[in-house]
């Protein structure tokens, strides 16, 4: 008489959201699996509206090594992986 039943519903894949992307160039590999990322984004200025440049710096995993400095890279949100790496290479865009 006391049975309770629990009712599974499947974990639609659409409630995932999509991850964040960025390109940038790799200003440091001499870490061991980790780049350095610099993206620029152009954005206009708050109260004065010129079109200034962005630049910010990620922390990215790279797995294999295989990115090297000046190389322009795709990179994607992830887990944290460590303190300040958040963000995983995707492909080398060009060598």
């Amino acid at each position: 008489m006391g049975e309770t039943t629990k009712q599974e519903t499947p974990m639609p894949t659409e409630t995932r959201g999509t991850r964040k992307t960025r390109v940038g160039e790799v200003i440091s590999s001499g870490m061991n699996k980790t780049i350095i990322v610099r993206t620029v984004t152009r954005v206009p200025h708050a109260k004065f509206g010129k079109i200034v440049k962005q630049q910010r710096k990620f922390y990215a995993h790279d797995e294999e090594n295989k990115a090297k400095s000046g190389d322009t890279v795709r990179i994607m949100e992830t887990r944290p992986l460590s303190k300040l790496k958040r963000w995983r290479l995707v492909e080398v865009v060009q060598k």
